[in-house]
């Protein structure tokens, strides 16, 4: 056999190992699933997941491409304004590396069931701080759907990067979360998002766009029961400002940018009391501007008049 044909058959060869160790590493396997051996069934608990399986259930291309856009977006969409920044789910240290230095306070949660941040999370934490060179986590017990250690409107930015899947698994509501985080942002915060467009069935993007607040109006006119649905109406928490597909990747992601509502959370007569002075506002600013050229008016002629006067 000649070299040349050596040659050709060594190719081949590579090529078929290759596409069977491609084929192995990059599986598409269900975030939620694990991989069955073939003399056991989905059903035994004891089934050991899939190699390709990564951080948060994801595989290695998903993975690798979110962290990617999740930098990218912490980086790009956190306002320089902000102070403090509230993460759901905290499994590393990497929000630490990702969000601007402008932001002097980090809080934590956690996707487990008992709501403590697992020790190596904490360490993780206190060396991504060593490298920033400053101390900003604030390490919180709590679940990333129950923010109980938060203040209402007190946070500038909600980080949601790859965490609701993984709170589904472990129990946790995502949805809750979601709430927990317009909760807790103040009125122009912003909740930065890196996650599965679906879970559930439900499109995570839809979810968020679509939580509104309850606002009954205040009549003092009795109303019938058939009215009272009338008696209310629902105002958006949150609205998008721009979204994009994650692409190259196997499971479907989304990023997002949210921001809360100036008006969120207030009852009716409060927005009437925000529009009245809002309209005030503006009447006085038109009135001052109205006087000022007036003023630079009269001065303009003034000084015409002096001129003239020296002339003569």
């Amino acid at each position: 056999m000649g070299a040349s044909s050596l040659l050709a058959v060594s190719i081949i060869l590579s090529l078929v190992l290759l596409e069977g160790s491609l084929s192995n590493a990059f599986t598409t396997v269900s975030p939620l699933v694990k991989s069955p051996s073939p003399s056991r069934s989905f059903d035994d608990e004891s089934v050991p997941t899939s190699s390709t399986m990564l951080k948060m259930g994801l595989d290695m291309v998903t993975y690798m491409r979110c962290e990617w856009v999740s930098a990218a977006l912490c980086t790009n969409q956190t306002p320089r304004s902000a102070d403090v920044a509230l993460v759901l789910g905290c499994e590393d240290g990497r929000p630490v590396t990702f969000l601007p230095k402008t932001i002097e306070k980090l809080i934590t949660s956690t996707v487990e069931p008992d709501g403590i941040l697992p020790v190596p999370i904490r360490r993780q934490l206190k060396q991504q701080e060593k490298v920033r060179g400053v101390r900003i986590v604030d390490m919180v017990d709590q679940r990333a759907d129950d923010l109980k250690e938060v203040d209402d409107e007190s946070v500038d930015v909600v980080l949601s990067l790859q965490t609701a899947a993984k709170m589904k698994e472990n129990g946790l509501d995502w949805k809750k979360s979601v709430r927990e985080a317009a909760r807790v942002l103040k009125p122009g915060g912003r909740f930065l998002c890196v996650e599965q467009k679906e879970l559930d069935g439900q499109s995570y993007m839809e979810y968020v766009g679509n939580l509104g607040t309850v606002i009954v109006k205040e009549d003092d006119d009795e109303e019938d029961d058939d009215d009272s649905e009338d008696a209310s109406e629902t105002y958006p928490t949150f609205e998008c400002m721009g979204y994009d597909d994650v692409d190259l990747v196997l499971v479907p992601h989304i990023a997002t940018v949210f921001i809360k509502s100036e008006d969120a959370g207030m009852t009716e007569a409060e927005r009437l009391k925000k529009e009245s002075q809002e309209q005030e506002d503006r009447i006085a600013e038109i009135s001052i501007d109205v006087f000022e050229k007036g003023l630079k008016k009269r001065r303009r002629k003034k000084k015409k008049k002096t001129e003239e006067e020296d002339v003569e």
